[in-house]
């Protein structure tokens, strides 16, 4: 039986903990900080609150992809260890380009790769890539593995709310146009990933209310299915933690809600202040946390 390996990237959002329990191999993204190139999670130096101030003090902040070389420098890795196939699963390639390196990485790998874009960012790819990695536990083959991750993130829900969209324009994730108003109007814009693209989709006066919807839409989301979800922010951690404790009394769980900081590169694009949720469907065979009635809240 051949052995297959899961890859994601950095954004996906897993915890060291979690990727090492699934055998996950994480390729970290680059953060750029004035003139200083970090690889994500793997330097202590560019952590959430270092791109949160920077964002404030104006220094320049981007983000750059792995190259096709970088990426086939990991394939060859997990086949030097002995895997016999890939499923790489990967942040929205209308999004990034890390999926386009994935793809062409795979040309020339020295074992099949079987490339996924999650058309999902941040924790829903995450999800998308335990699901690859809990099916092939279970037996999958590489393809099935693959079709078991497009399916946990094609039915995950990814909701966030900003304090402003100048952050997202800046990256080129939204239109000036867009950003302009919402800063006229002193709106605060709710979005979602759809389709592997951001869309606004609804917009408040307050924040209050803005964290309010998000919890309706992720409860909506949700449905009456089994679900886990994660809270994220960044620089937000009270907002973070009430919203958190709000969903784990409301919805039926497989899981604790998780609360994590958001990572620096996707921080760098959605700015101090931001909080998302990701429900995810839980995956099969999984029963819930809690009884009804109880909260089920873990923090990071």
């Amino acid at each position: 039986m051949p052995r297959i390996a899961i890859v994601t990237d950095s954004p996906a959002s897993l915890p060291p903990e979690v990727a090492e329990e699934h055998g996950i191999v994480v390729v970290p993204l680059q953060v750029i900080i004035g003139a200083t190139s970090y690889d994500e999670g793997v330097d202590e130096g560019a952590s959430p609150a270092m791109v949160a101030q920077a964002l404030r003090d104006f220094t320049p902040v981007s983000t750059s992809r792995p190259s096709p070389a970088r990426m086939l420098e990991v394939y060859a890795g997990v086949a030097e260890a002995g895997y016999d196939e890939i499923v790489s699963v990967h942040l929205s390639g209308e999004m990034s380009g890390t999926f386009e390196s994935a793809q062409l990485a795979s040309r020339t790998a020295a074992v099949p790769v079987h490339a996924v874009d999650s058309r999902q960012v941040g924790p829903a790819t995450g999800y998308a890539a335990i699901a690859a990695a809990v099916a092939v536990a279970d037996g999958a083959t590489a393809q099935e593995a693959a079709l078991a991750a497009r399916a946990r993130a094609e039915a995950s829900a990814s909701l966030f709310y900003v304090d402003t969209l100048e952050y997202l324009r800046r990256g080129g994730r939204v239109g000036a146009a867009a950003a302009l108003l919402g800063g006229a109007l002193a709106v605060k814009p709710l979005l979602r990933v759809t389709d592997g693209r951001i869309d606004s989709f609804e917009k408040v006066r307050t924040a209050g209310r803005a964290l309010a919807r998000l919890e309706e839409h992720a409860a909506q989301a949700a449905g009456e299915q089994l679900a886990e979800v994660t809270v994220a922010h960044l620089a937000s951690p009270d907002r973070a933690e009430a919203l958190a404790e709000r969903l784990g009394d409301r919805l039926d769980l497989a899981a604790p809600v998780r609360i994590a900081e958001l990572g620096a590169v996707l921080g760098a694009h959605v700015g101090p202040g931001m909080v998302a949720v990701c429900v995810a469907p839980a995956l099969p065979g999984a029963v819930p946390w809690v009884t009804a009635g109880e909260s089920a809240v873990e923090g990071d």
